[in-house]
């Protein structure tokens, strides 16, 4: 590696294989959602078996690490049914949530030591706009989430997986749909992020996050599952920790840092009458794609949380609070469930719990930045 005065030249190995190839597209996702930390002035792919050479040229101010320290859970979280995976509660957790919560093919793991699966990180991790943060520009830790995560995906396709939640065979819907067939869980509410990584074969990475207590009216969070488009991409966020991972990847992304995804990437919205799912198009941005080929052929080594929020940018709205947020482990790529492409989706009707409509994406420019929380 050679370094300049604010500009860094990488040089990796370029790798051939169709499973090294993909590799790219695993648990790096959530750092390379945050491509707008860099400028990337040259990109340049040379020959199979030949070295490719990235160079970035970094300004200042782009990008900004915190430090923040590693709080260690107690116990495995992900495994209870609480409101975060900082508290815990006597509440029996409802067959369809545990069946969501350890089905799928990644495993719920342990939050310090998994590998190949998925957890529940505690909100303290994360720095989140505080209840003056309009005046001095104060952040506090983000504390329990206002959904409880409840399982996770790793998909594969032949083309782009949109609104899964409505798509027949999706196992979450299944649990849910059989609940509410039986008189259960009535005023649940799920929330899914599906990050739709591009390449030969297409991947998503889909997050669950649930409550069975109604949406409290009025609130950010009813507001945003509630609103439109223009309101949603305003404000749909992302907040990110990279856990363990190599040194390429910590400096190109920073240990912590936050994007409003809404404005960075095209975002489509899926509203049923009792969830609404977000749909993040990681090929909508040339530069993302990029920074995922830098991440090539660290998916088992990477670990990260990614929390997920409706940003605040009015005192009333404020403190900010994570809807929920996972611990991406490590992953293997091969680990992914093969679905049919060609599935139909669940017949629009409020009745049977998973009715739903688009609502369409107005594409911003990559230029847009997050500027509050560089």
């Amino acid at each position: 590696m050679m370094a300049t005065d604010k500009c860094q030249l990488y040089s990796l190995p370029w790798v051939t294989t169709s499973d090294s190839h993909d590799s790219f597209l695993s648990n790096f996702l959530g750092s390379a959602l945050l491509w707008h930390r860099i400028n990337i002035d040259v990109f340049l792919v040379q020959q199979p078996h030949q070295p490719s050479v990235f160079v970035f040229r970094r300004a200042a101010n782009i990008m900004r690490a915190t430090n923040q320290k590693h709080r260690s859970s107690a116990a495995d979280s992900a495994t209870k049914y609480s409101i975060s995976a900082s508290t815990e509660t006597s509440t029996p957790i409802p067959d369809w949530i545990a069946e969501s919560i350890n089905g799928g093919s990644l495993r719920n793991v342990d939050v310090d030591n998994g590998i190949n699966g998925w957890a529940s990180p505690p909100g303290d991790l994360f720095s989140l706009r505080s209840v003056n943060y309009l005046a001095k520009k104060q952040k506090s830790s983000a504390g329990d989430y206002l959904l409880s995560p409840v399982g996770m995906d790793w998909l594969k396709s032949t083309s782009k997986l949109d609104n899964v939640l409505a798509r027949s065979d999706n196992r979450v819907s299944q649990a849910f749909k059989k609940a509410q067939s039986q008189g259960k869980s009535t005023k649940s509410f799920i929330v899914a992020v599906n990050l739709q990584i591009p390449g030969k074969d297409h991947y998503s990475a889909v997050f669950y996050f649930a409550t069975e207590d109604p949406i409290s009216p009025g609130s950010l969070l009813y507001r945003f599952i509630n609103g439109d488009d223009a309101f949603r991409n305003q404000r749909f966020k992302i907040v990110n920790r990279i856990v363990k991972g190599p040194w390429i990847v910590k400096k190109a992304v920073g240990n912590y840092a936050a994007c409003l995804l809404g404005k960075a990437l095209t975002c489509n919205y899926h509203r049923g009458a009792s969830y609404l799912e977000i749909d993040v198009d990681i090929a909508s941005s040339t530069i993302a794609n990029a920074i995922l080929h830098l991440a090539l052929g660290y998916a088992t080594s990477v670990t990260i949380d990614m929390g997920f929020l409706v940003e605040a940018q009015t005192e009333d709205e404020l403190p900010e609070k994570l809807i929920g947020a996972v611990r991406v482990c490590q992953i293997d790529i091969s680990s992914a469930t093969v679905v049919d492409a060609l599935t139909p989706t669940i017949p629009t009707a409020a009745a049977r719990g998973m009715g739903y409509s688009k609502v369409n994406h107005h594409k911003l420019s990559d230029d847009d930045d997050d500027a509050d929380d560089k």
